[in-house]
């Protein structure tokens, strides 16, 4: 299978391209849990070890044939006779329903898996009474045979990382793009609220011009746009966020290559009421302009004294 160059393909281009049902199979001990997880990072309707004869029916339970845009992704566990003669029969019924399907197979080499099972203290799965771990690996390899032969994309992961496992997946099965799926959580908190111990990025911007001590704006917060323009038109701000579009830029792409599903990043001032409101809508306008899915959110502000305390926020 040619690579493909996910900046190439359009947003139309990657939803003709992903089927409506993926059937994840092959070696235990492969990683098929681990691809599960990957799938539902994906958005896609999954369910581990379900029999090939009952794919269609929880297909037009779920409404992948509804034209909604829903996915489905389930494991099946191959390797009793006669299972690869019921998935070709399931193959051809989701095509008759006119619902795609694409079959993945995991496997590894057999010192991988073994070593694995050894690490885990498990037993595998198809061993017999007194059967050794080889043995059984070598007849399971067998058994499956014909279904990875019919398979549409073969993955070994003897050494690969869940990481890279996780990126050629998406790159396979996804609409989006790494960024997109990335769920970036922006939000602004105050620091005489307590730190958030959720973040996984935490800015102070506690050393910027504070509109507090403007009597017009003490009241208001970072959403008004008379404090938004006091905080992000003055130069300290100016120099600041250029520095912090730059980290951004070289940290995000990192979190993308590892997989990380969920990214926090908290933004805190004396009060949360108006520096870090501001500074938060502006990095989450542009983590947005760079394709990231972004939500925010403002920890403190429903907290913000709208009267003068003489206390800076």
């Amino acid at each position: 299978m040619a690579e493909m160059n996910p900046q190439a393909i359009t947003a139309a281009e990657l939803a003709d391209r992903v089927p409506d049902i993926v059937i994840i199979t092959g070696m235990s001990g492969s990683g098929r849990t681990q691809a599960m997880h990957v799938f539902e990072d994906m958005g896609y309707f999954c369910i581990d070890n379900l029999p090939p004869s009952l794919v269609l029916q929880l297909a037009q339970l779920v409404g992948i044939n509804t034209g909604v845009g829903r996915h489905l992704a389930v494991t099946c566990d191959l390797r009793s006779q006669g299972l690869f003669d019921e998935l070709l029969d399931v193959i051809v019924s989701l095509e008759a329903h006119e619902m795609t399907c694409k079959v993945v197979y995991l496997e590894a080499s057999d010192e991988v898996l073994m070593r694995r099972y050894n690490e885990n203290r498990r037993r595998h799965p198809l061993a017999k009474p007194g059967e050794s771990t080889a043995d059984a690996i070598q007849r399971e390899r067998i058994q499956l045979r014909k279904v990875r032969d019919r398979a549409d994309m073969i993955i070994d992961t003897s050494r690969l990382r869940v990481s890279a496992l996780r990126t050629r997946l998406r790159l396979a099965f996804s609409e989006l793009t790494d960024q997109q799926l990335m769920d970036v959580q922006v939000f602004s908190f105050g620091f005489k609220h307590g730190m958030p111990v959720e973040a996984d990025i935490m800015i102070d911007v506690r050393f910027l011009p504070n509109p507090f001590y403007d009597p017009e704006m003490r009241t208001m917060t970072g959403l008004d746009e008379k404090v938004s323009t006091f905080v992000l038109e003055h130069p300290k701000t100016k120099e600041f966020l250029t520095a912090w579009y730059q980290l951004l830029d070289a940290v995000m792409p990192g979190y993308v290559a590892e997989g990380k599903p969920q990214l926090s990043i908290a933004i805190g001032c004396t009060g949360g009421q108006h520096r870090s409101v501001a500074i938060a809508e502006a990095t989450a306008r542009y983590l947005e302009r760079q394709q990231y899915h972004v939500s925010i959110s403002h920890r403190d502000l429903a907290r913000a004294n709208k009267t003068a305390t003489g206390e800076a926020h």
